[in-house]
């Protein structure tokens, strides 16, 4: 989902490179079995193999299709990650109260924004900053009763956490209404409706599923409408 939300950002900047999509994949990849897997004794020795064997591809992949920039902005993303949620370090960002949202959503927005394209670009890093943001509180909803640092679910309660994603997604919305070409902002209209159905039905009851699947699949949902308006045009 990660990788479908950044290739929608290239359709919209017309900068679609198969080099830099299998980039972002591998990356997301690596970081989702390094993180769901750190725990897990002999099988995380493997992991951490396919994750170096990995990092080199990705090296590969940069080197010979981009610059130094791209490789240093790269590497500074994955430092991010490994800080997000590393057993072996004392204190990692997903143990702060409370700014495990925030750091999650700058993680995606810095792809989005910085590393896919030759320059920043602070609209395309704020949609992606508030949305995903936003994405992760149902996430909170459903790990309220398992989480040992305070989330804003145990701190103001379920319905008002819903309400705060409410208000991240409209603010989001709002800058890609002012910031993206037209068609783009109208799929991220639809993406937001859609956001809204599955954040409003969100609680701690709904099975994994629910949010592992429908939650995330919001994040590519923008890149579906495009294929699918594109279709129906044609």
């Amino acid at each position: 989902m990660g990788t479908l939300f950044a290739v929608f950002f290239m359709y919209e900047q017309n900068i679609i490179k198969t080099p830099t999509i299998a980039l972002i994949f591998i990356t997301y990849f690596s970081g989702y079995l390094y993180t769901k897997y750190q725990n897990t004794g002999k099988l995380f020795h493997k992991i951490l193999v396919l994750n170096v064997i990995s990092g080199i591809i990705c090296m590969i992949l940069i080197i010979y299709n981009h610059n130094g920039d791209r490789l240093i902005k790269w590497l500074i993303i994955v430092v991010l990650g490994l800080l997000y949620d590393s057993s072996f370090l004392k204190l990692f960002v997903r143990k702060i109260p409370l700014f495990k949202i925030c750091y999650v959503g700058l993680s995606w927005a810095l792809i989005n924004s910085w590393l896919i394209l030759p320059e920043f670009n602070s609209g395309i890093f704020w949609i992606s900053w508030f949305f995903i943001t936003a994405l992760v509180l149902p996430f909170d909803i459903r790990d309220m009763k398992s989480d040992t640092v305070v989330t804003f679910p145990k701190l103001i309660g379920v319905q008002h956490t819903k309400y705060l994603a409410y208000g991240l997604v409209f603010i989001s919305l709002m800058i890609a209404i002012f910031y993206l070409k037209t068609d783009y902002s109208i799929a991220f209209f639809l993406t937001s409706i859609f956001t809204y159905i599955f954040i409003y039905c969100s609680k701690n009851s709904n099975n994994d599923l629910y949010f592992s699947f429908w939650v995330e699949s919001c994040s590519g949902l923008p890149l579906l409408i495009i294929f699918l308006s594109e279709i129906f045009r044609n």
